[in-house]
């Protein structure tokens, strides 16, 4: 049996986390297995679609790499499935009818007051559960109110008595009271069906074998079952997957602000290094590994491995990853990426590939750059404490005076190279009996006015030039002449 997954999200809106995981998922397992991944756009309900959602989830999966294999012929190209162009074949009408026939679904005229009369509180919630009222109705007085043009929905029969079990490939065999199944509405009175009953059509139509989704549905599951079983439909191996928290332990907000994908891609983050984060959300591979391709993902992933616990959301972790993909990064791919964060803070002609490359390996995210890079475009205020370095064994006096020292051999330098500089302060040290880094932690400051940089103080010494760097330690000595020292 060949195996066939889909990813069959509702268009409204970015595309979550869990969304992300749940396509994720399904095309790891068919591709495991060298199968099919479908895309399916389930936009039944109309009044909660958002505009320009199917482009995000186009866009989404074609930057993750989850293309899928077939579709119907659109423009020349494979479309996703959409069950709304499906609904004006009638294909949805038509197999609703057949379990009207089979006396598994039936004609409901309820008004929307009679349905809200319905409903009860039940531990401070609110719910309906419909009493069967229409079930009753004979065939005669169904086809005159057909007649009459009545409005009219279809809902599933579901028994009142017994159980129904159904099987998950995490959770196990699970057996409910059919009391507590609804008999859910099958065709909506504006002749849409529903996303329960179209998810369960298409899936049988489109041979899909194995349905990956979030264990919210784990309840609707026995729905389904009995929607296969009245069609005498195979049913497909389910696979729930584990809710996915913050850090908290609560389920992922959309207002957590990093709970989307093109959130995440906002933020700087990598669409590779998401898809192997993400793939860690409830899956672990059988050897300690973390870091993962797509490619390698679909030879490791077993489904089997997926936890049933909930799934934390560690940003550290994210950011770490992120981090260890941009170090790997081809340069030129990088620049490209980075070039609009070094340009929001700095204006001044220097060479920004010089300094992206001393940013590569020092940031997590993209924007970590702008605080890295800032003081190139120039000193921010700082106290004259920063000279002190004990390891250094520096302070500002000291500082002052090797400033003051090494300006005009700067001025005199012609070749203001990072290496030449280097070897010119190095042999200015030897030649004064100073350890390297009491030469440089000064300089570095005076430039730079951060205890921390990207680089060292020759290399900004480089990219500043040379009156831009004499500019500075000028600066520097008037600051710190100032200080009384």
């Amino acid at each position: 049996m060949k195996i066939r997954t889909r990813y069959a999200p509702s268009p409204t809106g970015r595309m979550h986390v869990g969304n992300l995981r749940t396509a994720l998922y399904a095309y790891l397992i068919a591709k495991h297995e060298g199968g099919d991944f479908l895309l399916r756009i389930e936009d039944t309900d109309q009044e909660r679609e958002v505009e320009g959602a199917v482009d995000i989830i186009n866009r989404t999966l074609q930057e993750t790499g989850l293309i899928h294999d077939e579709g119907p012929d659109k423009d020349g190209g494979c479309g996703p499935y959409v069950q709304s162009e499906r609904q004006a074949q009638g294909i949805y009408l038509k197999y609703a009818k057949m379990l009207v026939e089979k006396g598994e679904a039936y004609y409901c005229f309820c008004t929307q007051e009679r349905l809200e009369s319905l409903k009860k509180t039940v531990n401070g919630e609110e719910i309906m559960q419909y009493d069967k009222h229409c079930l009753s109705l004979s065939r005669e007085e169904v086809e005159e109110n057909l007649k009459k043009g009545m409005p009219y929905v279809i809902r599933q029969n579901n028994p009142r008595e017994g159980t129904t079990t159904f099987h998950d490939e995490l959770y196990g065999d699970i057996t409910v009271d059919n009391a507590e199944l609804d008999d859910m509405v099958l065709i909506k009175s504006d002749g849409f069906p529903t996303y329960n009953f179209a998810n369960v059509v298409d899936d049988h139509l489109m041979g899909i074998t194995h349905v990956v989704r979030g264990n919210e549905y784990l309840s609707s599951a026995p729905k389904y079952n009995r929607l296969y079983d009245a069609f005498g439909w195979e049913v497909p191996v389910y696979v729930h997957c584990p809710l996915i928290t913050d850090e908290n332990h609560k389920k992922l907000s959309k207002r957590s602000g990093h709970s989307s994908f093109e959130d995440l891609v906002d933020q700087g983050f990598l669409p590779e290094a998401v898809v192997n984060f993400v793939a860690l959300l409830g899956w672990s591979p059988e050897s300690d590994e973390e870091m993962f391709t797509l490619e390698e993902l679909v030879k490791e992933f077993d489904y089997h491995r997926i936890s049933k616990s909930p799934a934390v959301f560690d940003m550290v972790k994210l950011r770490w990853m992120n981090g260890e993909y941009i170090k790997k990064m081809d340069f030129e791919r990088f620049y490209t990426m980075a070039e609009p964060y070094l340009k929001k803070v700095i204006s001044r002609p220097l060479d920004l590939r010089k300094i992206a490359a001393m940013v590569k390996t020092r940031i997590e995210v993209f924007p970590d750059i702008e605080a890295h890079v800032d003081f190139f475009q120039e000193v921010p205020e700082y106290d004259v404490s920063m000279y002190n370095h004990k390891k250094m064994k520096t302070d500002p006096e000291k500082g002052l005076a090797l400033l003051k020292d090494v300006r005009p051999l700067l001025e005199a330098q012609e070749d203001f190279s990072n290496d030449a500089l280097f070897e010119m302060l190095k042999k200015y040290g030897e030649e004064k009996g100073y350890k390297t880094g009491y030469i440089m932690w000064p300089i570095r400051t005076a430039l730079s006015g951060k205890e921390t940089t990207p680089a060292g103080a020759t290399e900004i010494l480089d990219v500043l030039g040379k009156e831009e760097s004499l500019r500075r330690i000028d600066a520097a000595i008037e600051k710190l002449s100032a200080a009384g020292l």
